[in-house]
């Protein structure tokens, strides 16, 4: 659990625990049990309102109206691609957006790609995000919306669905939605690292959803000092954004290089508490044409990784408009996922998902930024040949 905050000066209450939510229900003299009830009401059944608190007092809730609020978010957009993905476009109480994604998978529930910042200040060359300064960090409440107003839309209710009166009515199987979280979205979660770490306990707490920490991946484009500090306060799954294996190559991709270079940041995954074979690192890697691809590279990734409880995930560069870097062809990649597979290493090719909306990997951008007129041409032209 987190230190206390000074908890009475912040008047949203979403993206507080039970114990703060207690503490902050004190002056008010209302009993400290009516903390769970509050954040079961907000977490597991979604509740936006006090109004819909049927199992509190009227008066209690008219008190709790005038005293605090529940932070929402106001969905601007959903676009659904072709292969079922959903895009939404989510607008924050001060005007800016952000985009989160819901990727389905068949025959069992999805995942929910989740963003911790407005815009990112890591610049990586080969991403949509990186061409969009960095506003601003979001919230615990504002992280935790994103999966609630999704999950609400979605009709995700844990055990059971929401009728319209607010109660839960067991269902059975079929209706969690949600099954995954992971922090790929726009930003750099370590970067914001408080407001994550309280967004992932608050999303795995069991008077919530409950989602596993097992269950909950967050990627990172390698903030060295907080990589083991996410093992030991957060300990969910890890993922690497990597994309290349020589320090001159990821200097250009991903800039942060410059700072922490390759072996100081595989080092803090050696480093990273709970790391095993039942739980190993993802490396993230993207495909990029004629720049990262070739089997000298390969070789050289499978030596850089010895000894690391590791998968790699190959990604197929998804374009955006303007962009100058090129999928790399199919059967490099095959040839690529093919040595390191032989090398004892997991090697899946991502399935690219959402990319006629903009939705895949290293896709997103808010639209607090418009798209120039060359951007426009070319996601025009992008649209024609899909």
């Amino acid at each position: 659990m987190r230190q206390q905050a000074n908890i009475t000066v912040h008047p949203d209450i979403k993206g507080l625990f039970p114990d703060e939510l207690a503490a902050v229900l004190a002056p008010l003299e209302v009993p400290a049990f009516r903390g769970k009830q509050l954040f079961s009401w907000m977490h597991r059944k979604l509740a936006t309102d006090f109004a819909m608190m049927t199992d509190l007092p009227s008066e209690l809730r008219a008190r709790l109206a005038e005293a605090f609020t529940i932070t929402a978010l106001e969905p601007r957009q959903a676009a659904t691609s072709a292969d079922g993905t959903v895009k939404y476009l989510f607008a924050l109480a001060d005007g800016n957006t952000i985009e989160t994604v819901y990727i389905p998978d068949v025959g069992r529930a999805g995942a929910l790609c989740v963003s911790s910042q407005v815009g990112c200040t890591l610049n990586c060359t080969f991403c949509h995000t990186g061409t969009q300064k960095l506003v601003r960090n979001l919230s615990t409440a504002e992280i935790v919306a994103q999966v609630l107003v999704a999950r609400d839309r979605l009709g995700d209710f844990p055990g059971g669905v929401a009728p319209d009166d607010g109660g839960l009515v067991p269902s059975g199987e079929g209706v969690r939605a949600v099954s995954n979280i992971v922090f790929m979205g726009m930003g750099e979660p370590l970067y914001n690292f408080d407001a994550v770490r309280d967004a992932l306990l608050i999303v795995g707490d069991n008077e919530g959803i409950g989602i596993s920490r097992r269950r909950i991946t967050l990627s990172t484009s390698g903030v060295v000092p907080n990589i083991v500090r996410a093992g030991e306060e957060i300990g969910v799954m890890l993922a690497i954004s990597l994309h290349a294996v020589r320090d001159e190559l990821r200097n250009e991709l991903v800039p942060l290089n410059r700072k922490y270079p390759i072996a100081e940041l595989l080092q803090a995954c050696r480093d990273y508490p709970g790391a095993s074979n039942a739980r190993r690192i993802t490396f993230e890697y993207v495909m990029l044409k004629g720049v990262n691809d070739s089997l000298d590279d390969a070789k050289l990734l499978v030596k850089l990784l010895k000894g690391i409880p590791a998968k790699i995930n190959l990604i197929p560069f998804n374009p955006w408009p303007g962009t100058r870097y090129e999928c790399s062809d199919w059967d490099q990649i095959e040839k690529f996922s093919e040595y390191i597979f032989n090398a004892g290493y997991s090697s899946p090719v991502r399935t690219p998902r959402g990319r006629d909306i903009l939705a895949a990997c290293g896709q997103l951008k808010s639209e607090t930024e418009k798209l120039s007129a060359r951007e426009r041409q070319a996601l025009r032209a992008m649209a024609m040949t899909d």
